[in-house]
């Protein structure tokens, strides 16, 4: 069953390409997404953003996943995403990503190494946590952060 978490959860990542501040921004875009992955979802799914500034914050359902990416998108003209690595984990998926942003005053990007981890069971998704700090997302997965991370999923 943990390939299929891991193929699941990859399906869910947005292209590398993806805008993704322009995606939760826009009504319509939002909609027709949460449309297309509601039945992968569990209806009370978590989304936790770790902030090493606030400590954890927890938002609920599809309309908290908004909520919460809105607000991390907010300081940003536009935001995207790319995966470096899946790691299966059981019921667990981390996901290793190196995201951009760029603000309104010019063409530079700032790049951010990041970690999520995606709890799945019985093929839907009931938690996702995104946190800044890949060691943590390792430990938060029961996985050794020490351990030789090479893809696997």
């Amino acid at each position: 069953m943990s390939q299929e978490n891991v193929e699941l959860v990859r399906s869910l990542q947005p292209a590398p390409d993806v805008d993704i501040a322009q995606l939760v921004r826009d009504d319509d875009i939002n909609a027709r997404w949460v449309e297309a992955v509601s039945t992968v979802f569990h209806a009370h799914f978590e989304c936790v953003m770790m902030s090493r500034l606030e400590g954890p914050m927890t938002y609920v359902g599809l309309d908290g996943l908004r909520e919460a990416s809105l607000d991390w998108t907010a300081p940003w003209a536009a935001y995207r995403t790319e995966i470096e690595q899946l790691i299966d984990a059981g019921e667990r998926v981390v996901v290793l990503v190196r995201d951009f942003g760029r603000r309104d005053e010019g063409p530079y990007e700032v790049a951010f190494i990041g970690a999520a981890v995606w709890t799945v069971r019985r093929g839907k998704v009931v938690r996702v946590e995104f946190i800044p700090d890949r060691a943590q997302a390792l430990e938060a997965a029961g996985l050794d952060s020490n351990a030789d991370t090479e893809a696997r999923g």
